[in-house]
This record gives C-alpha cells, structure tokens and sequence, in this order.
C-alpha cells in the first residue's frame, strides 16, 4: 500500500542519515524526521476515512431515495424488510476499499398524517496505515440519510402564453404537448386527490376569468356594460362610490377578460373588496379575448387522454388553447399568484395543516411585454412586472424574509431576441429555463416536473 511504501522510504532514510558522519545536521534531521512522518501520517490516514465517509453518505442518500420508492410501492413494508433492502442497494453502490465492519440499518416509518419517512444509517471502520503504529488500528466512520414524502402538497398555478406569435414555429402545439406531459408527471406523483392541485391561466393582454363570473362581486364594470347617472364616471365603482346609480347593460356581450388590477394592486395578492375599488378586476372588450382560465383541479382526478376536449378537465383546457392577442406577462403572474391564495376569487379546497404546502407559479413566454392597462413600451410593463415579482418573493429585496412561492420562468426565444431580463429576474435562483427552440419547452417542463416531484433529501 501506497502508506506502508512511504512509511518505508521515510524509516530507510531516517537511518542513512543517523549513520552519515558529515556532521550533526543528519543527526538532528532524524530526530524530526519523526514527529513530521507521524503528523503526516495521521493526516493521510484521516483523508482516507474523510474520503470514505464521503463515498458512504452518497451511497447512503441513493439508498434513502430507492427504499422510499420501494416502501411507497409496498406500505406496508417492515423495518427489517427495509433494513434488508438498503444492505442491498448499499453493496451495489459502495466499492470504497480499506473499509471493513459494515453495518447499515434502515427505519420505516409509516405515514401518520406528518407524512412517511425511511432512514438509513451507516457505520464502517477504515483500516490505517500509519496511525496503526500508535496503537489504531482503524478509524470508526458513520453516517446517515433520511428521505421523507407524504408529508407535502403542492398547489400549481400555470401561465401560459397564448399571444398571437406562439403560433409561429409550432410553438403553440409543442407547448401544449409539453404541459400535458407535465401533467402526467404529477399525477404519477400525487397519491390522493389533495396532493397536488394545478391551474391554467391563458393569458396575452388580459385573462378571461370566465363569463360564469358575471354576477361576481369582485369584477368591476366599464361603460362597455353600463352606464353611470353622471357620465364622467365610467366604471361602476367610481359611479356607486359618488353615491350615483349605475344601469348595467351588454352583460351578455362580456367574454370574460379582465385588465390589470389600478396600481399599486396590479403588484400585490390583496384579495378583491368592493370597499376598496381599486381592488377589483376591470372587465374590458377585447377582441382578442383568450380562452378561459381553470381554477385549481387536482391533478389525481385528472382522468382525461391527450385529446380531450373537456374544458372543465386539465389536458382539455391546455387543448382548447389558442394563438391571439399582444402580450401582458405580468397580469399572468398575478392573477396565477391570486389563484395560489384559495380565496373568494379563485376559492380551492382548505390546506391541511397536518400537511406542509408548496405554492408554486410557472410561467411561460415567447416575447417581450407589448401591452398592458397603461402602456405598449416593454420597459414600462417589465417594471411593473418587477415590482409583482418582488412582492412574490420578497427576499429578492430583503434577505431576513423567506419566499413563500416558488417561481419557475421559461423562455421560448425562437426569434433571437436574446435573453429575457425580466423573467430570469422574477424566477428564483436556478429556475429560470431559456430555449431558443419549440423542442426547448419538454425539457424545461420536464426539468421542472423532475424538480417538483422528486424526493428531497432532509437529512
């Protein structure tokens, strides 16, 4: 062994030198000569258990993630079948010579309402070369790895850009394609019907929240559908607000899209209230109107096939998906954040609080901001946008405040504009997925799907 040859070289040329008669340098050399060999000595030895230690916590962290796979397929699998289990997958991983004295165990821990979980622990000794000469002749190694599922859900809201130029290139129905094969991957995933919830938000210039949304109280109505008693106001909030009567009309007419929120509401996921007007959706005629939003839908009832035609069902939303209209990133981000908050708006099944939850928003677009309520100058759109993603994770601004939501962006430049600022601004560390192909989307969908989905080591 590499140790023992140098302890070797080191002990032959410590005699030499006591021999040499040139003087009491060789003889004082030899003396030192052997604290040195013996500090470097114990520090190879500690470096080879360093090393080894390393090789078992990365074998031991597989080991956690394919015996939780093998106990979510078996529940009701026993410590000692999982214990067996891991031995097995540990003896195919770890190769790391010098070791000896292995023992690894595994915990089972079966889903009580804070979620399942396997641990496994490791322990080993590792043979030294120099240290033994002291007296050790091994050094003792352990360490462990724990997965835990079951105890998270998640709640999905989906962006997705359905401007005029996701028709060019085939963007549109690779786009498709690849949303509803992210829809399988969470489905694989959820094992109830409250694990994980998804929402589609098409959007180009405005959202359509739905024409069955007519009577709601948190819309507020243009002079399209209505008048005032005093002509100079022209929303039914400013009408009733200055004690004035509003006459509704052409409600048949409405499509169901509504505008930006008044700032600074168009930034924030303050629920809608008619004692604060500016808090209310505008609804607007628009002519390139997109197809309606779905609210939150569990994804484990999701029954449909590819080629749905069901709106009320996932994979028919994302079918029915249309090319129309400039684009307005941001009332995308915010009404998909407005729709993660389960209230009067957007209302969703209550959360657990047995159960930890993951708000997630992914946001897809091919362009730069075109249009919103108040501007057609993208400069302008992404500081507003800017300032919604701030809000949304505000650690963005301040460190001492943790993020709440989970922001993914992707980006489908297939015109060369080159990288958008505004939504590798608005993801979160590493989430931020550019493609300047259409085959680019079912990568970054599946990365994200990957992200989601997979087991987290805790441990």
């Amino acid at each position: 062994m590499f140790g023992k040859s140098l302890l070797n070289s080191a002990r032959q040329a410590a005699t030499d030198l006591v021999r040499a008669d040139r003087g009491n340098v060789a003889a004082i050399f030899a003396i030192a000569l052997v604290p040195m060999i013996g500090i470097i000595g114990t520090a190879i030895d500690y470096s080879r258990a360093v090393a080894a230690r390393s090789a078992m916590q990365a074998a031991l962290d597989t080991v956690a993630l394919m015996v939780s796979k093998d106990a979510q397929a078996d529940p009701t699998m026993t410590s000692a079948q999982a214990t067996a289990a891991a031995q097995k997958y540990f003896d195919a991983l770890y190769k790391e010579n010098g070791t000896s004295n292995i023992v690894i165990t595994a915990t089972y821990t079966q889903n009580t309402g804070q979620g399942s979980s396997v641990t496994v622990n490791g322990s080993a000794a590792v043979a030294t070369d120099f240290m033994r000469y002291a007296g050790y002749t091994d050094m003792n190694i352990g360490t462990s790895s724990e997965t835990r599922w079951g105890n998270a859900r998640m709640r999905i809201a989906m962006a997705l850009d359905v401007t005029g130029s996701m028709a060019s290139y085939d963007k549109l129905r690779k786009m498709k394609t690849a949303a509803k094969k992210l829809v399988d991957t969470l489905k694989a995933a959820s094992k109830t019907a409250d694990d994980i919830y998804l929402s589609i938000i098409p959007f180009n210039v405005m959202v359509n929240v739905g024409t069955a949304n007519k009577t709601a109280a948190w819309l507020d109505w243009d002079t399209t559908y209505g008048s005032c008693s005093r002509s100079s106001y022209t929303t039914k909030s400013s009408c009733i607000a200055q004690g004035k009567t509003w006459t509704s009309r052409n409600l048949s007419s409405w499509q169901g899209c509504v505008t930006d929120r008044a700032q600074n509401y168009d930034t924030t996921n303050d629920a809608p209230t008619t004692t604060t007007s500016d808090t209310l959706y505008l609804t607007k005629s628009y002519s390139s109107c997109p197809v309606s939003l779905l609210p939150m839908t569990s994804v484990f009832n999701s029954t449909e096939d590819d080629f749905s035609t069901d709106t009320n069902t996932i994979k028919g939303k994302i079918n029915s998906l249309t090319a129309v209209g400039n684009t307005n990133q941001a009332i995308g981000m915010q009404i998909a954040w407005m729709m993660l908050q389960g209230n009067t708006l957007f209302p969703v099944t209550a959360k657990d609080p047995n159960y930890q939850y993951s708000d997630v928003i992914i946001l897809l677009s091919d362009g730069d901001n075109t249009q919103d309520r108040w501007y057609s100058n993208a400069s302008q759109i992404d500081t507003r946008q800017k300032l919604l993603c701030d809000n949304i994770n505000p650690e963005k601004k301040d460190s001492t405040k943790k993020d709440t939501t989970q922001v993914f962006t992707i980006q489908v430049d297939t015109d060369g504009a080159g990288e958008s600022a505004v939504l590798k601004y608005c993801a979160d560390g590493g989430r931020f997925y550019p493609t300047t192909t259409t085959d680019g989307m079912a990568a970054a969908f599946n990365a994200i799907g990957n992200s989601l989905v997979k087991l987290q080591i805790a441990k």
